[in-house]
C-alpha cells in the first residue's frame, strides 16, 4: 500500500550536503515531486523580500510543490521550538504571517506548522496558554484568507514542551477552533516524536480525523525508514487501512548520505 502514498521530501533534513537553495533541484532529482520545509530564515520572523524572492524561484525552477512549512519557531539553532505562547515574543510570531501568506500565494503552500513554544518557568501555565490561543487564533484567520490550515504537533526531546501527545495536541485545536469559529486548524501527526514520548502513533477513528499531515522517521534514532526496527512502512500501512489521504514527509536524519538513505527507503518500504 506504500506504493500508493504521496511522499514528500523534508528539505531541511535531508539533502544537507547542500544549501538550502539547492536542495528543492536535489530532491526533484530524486525523485520527488513534493517538499516542505522549516521556517527557512532561522531566527529571523521578517526576513528580506529578495530571500523569499529567490527561495520562491528556486522551488518553481525546480518543478517541485512545496506542499507544508513551520511558522517561525523563534531560533530553533539555539534551542528554540516556537514562541507563539510566549507573551513577550508573540508579536514577533505574529510578524511571520505576511510572509507565510506570500508563500501561500506564490507557490500554493496550504500546511503551515505552529511550533508552540517551551514552557517558561516563570509565567502562569494558564497565561501562556491563552497567548497561544490568540496567537493560533490569529494565525488561522490571517491564513484562512488564503486557504491556508494551521498545524499543531506534539514533539519529543524537550522536556519544557508542553505538546506531547495527540490529546494535548486535538485539545488546543479544538479550543482555537472554537474561539476562532474557523476549522481550519487541525493535527500534525508526527510518528517518531509519538514514538519517542511512549505513545502509539496510530491514530483512532477520533483522532485521525483531525489529522492533516503525516512524518515519519525510524525510532530511536531519527534515521532513515528502514535503518533501524523498521515499522515505518507497517505504520504507513496501517494508516493507509484507516483512511488516512494526505501526504507523507520523510523527516529523518540520514545515517549517511542523503542518496544512500533514500535507497534504504526504497527498499524498506516496497517489502
Amino acid at each position: 500500500m506504500t506504493a500508493a502514498v504521496r511522499w514528500v521530501a523534508n528539505l531541511s533534513m535531508l539533502f544537507n550536503e547542500l544549501p538550502l537553495l539547492e536542495r528543492p533541484a536535489a530532491a526533484r532529482a530524486a525523485g520527488f515531486e513534493d517538499v516542505e520545509m522549516w521556517w527557512p530564515f532561522d531566527g529571523r520572523a521578517v526576513p528580506r523580500p529578495t530571500e523569499v524572492d529567490r527561495l520562491v524561484e528556486v522551488i518553481v525552477e525546480a518543478g517541485v510543490h512545496l506542499t507544508a512549512m513551520n511558522l517561525f519557531a523563534g531560533f530553533m539553532a539555539q534551542g528554540d521550538r516556537g514562541v507563539l505562547s510566549h507573551p513577550d515574543r508573540a508579536a514577533e510570531f505574529g510578524s511571520c504571517l505576511d510572509t507565510a501568506v506570500t508563500f501561500a500565494q506564490r507557490l500554493g503552500v496550504k500546511l503551515f506548522n505552529a511550533p508552540y513554544g517551551l514552557c517558561l518557568p516563570d509565567l502562569p501555565e494558564d497565561v501562556q496558554a491563552r497567548t497561544a490561543l490568540r496567537s493560533l487564533g490569529s494565525a488561522a484567520t490571517r491564513l484562512d484568507e488564503v486557504g491556508g490550515t494551521v498545524l499543531i504537533e506534539p514533539l519529543s526531546g524537550a522536556p519544557d514542551y508542553p505538546l506531547r501527545s495527540t490529546q494535548d495536541a486535538v485539545e488546543v485545536i479544538e479550543s482555537v477552533r472554537r474561539t476562532s469559529g474557523l476549522p481550519n486548524v487541525a493535527l500534525l501527526l508526527d510518528q517518531y516524536h509519538l514514538e519517542r514520548n511512549g505513545f502509539d502513533p496510530l491514530p483512532d477513528a477520533r483522532t485521525l480525523e483531525y489529522v492533516r499531515h503525516v512524518q515519519v522517521a525510524e525510532s530511536p534514532s531519527r534515521g532513515e525508514p528502514g535503518s533501524g526496527a523498521g515499522r515505518v512502512a507497517a505504520f504507513v500501512d496501517a494508516l493507509l487501512a484507516r483512511g488516512y489521504q494526505g501526504a507523507v514527509a520523510l523527516e529523518y536524519k540520514p545515517t549517511t548520505t542523503t542518496a544512500e538513505s533514500l535507497q534504504t527507503w526504497r527498499r524498506h518500504v516496497s517489502r
